[in-house]
């Protein structure tokens, strides 16, 4: 079998009818009959002639999936080992011991404050239209449900960053986490004067008026960080 270095393997990227080739603690793999690495992209994320070594730790799939096609060589052993060394060993005996964390726990937490989110400004309008008292407790009641979802998406939104990307500083990461800090604020505020003023809803004048457009607020902060999510799952193709 051939061996590859990492600059040999690169040039098996799947680019102009290459061969597709991904390496795996030091064997390389011809994967160029999967569909899901067409034209050498995986996910929008993962490029073919890289070891994956790292990477495929994280994966939401075992790293047999790769014994479906034939392995073409090994990778040079002093590559092999850098490699096996990106992924921390704290992390790396975490996911050895709870195999669940694989499946990355934060693309489902996340729904939850988005969903708390959106109820608290939509529930506050819908009083203010018909008003109707328990729609704004219903209000109250989400926002306290999203501050403690959104305590949940952060910490594996953290986790998520560390075991996909290796906490590498990601201009979509950072504004996501600014954004999430926000929205962390706004909520506790709003919840805590709710709490204090129970009638802050019921007349929109000087300070309540401040309350009620931090609660619309927490729409399109949101929505800055569900675009974000989104371009880090699926990144927008430039030309």
């Amino acid at each position: 079998m051939q061996e590859f270095d990492i600059a040999e393997l690169e040039k098996y990227d799947g680019n102009d009818g290459r061969p597709v080739y991904v390496a795996y603690k030091g064997k390389v793999y011809d994967i160029s009959d999967s569909k899901l690495w067409r034209n050498g992209l995986h996910m929008k994320r993962h490029h073919a002639g890289q070891d994956m070594t790292a990477d495929i730790q994280g994966a939401p799939h075992e790293p047999d999936v790769l014994e479906r096609f034939p392995q073409v060589g090994t990778l040079k052993k002093d590559i092999e080992e850098v490699a096996e060394l990106k992924i921390p060993r704290p992390l790396d005996w975490l996911l050895e011991k709870v195999p669940m964390l694989r499946r990355h726990p934060h693309p489902m937490t996340v729904h939850f404050p988005i969903v708390f989110s959106f109820s608290t400004t939509v529930f506050n309008i819908l009083y203010l239209i018909f008003g109707i008292k328990s729609l704004e407790t219903t209000a109250l009641h989400s926002l306290g449900a999203g501050i403690l979802f959104t305590v949940v998406a952060i910490v594996t939104g953290l986790y998520t960053w560390w075991l996909n990307y290796m906490a590498k500083p990601l201009r979509a990461v950072n504004i996501k986490l600014t954004f999430a800090l926000i929205l962390l604020a706004v909520q506790f505020v709003t919840f805590i004067w709710r709490l204090k003023v129970p009638h802050v809803m019921e007349s929109l004048q000087g300070a309540n008026l401040i309350y009620l457009l931090l609660i619309l607020s927490l729409f399109p902060i949101v929505v800055v960080i569900g675009w974000f999510g989104a371009f880090l799952t699926f990144p927008v193709e430039k030309d």
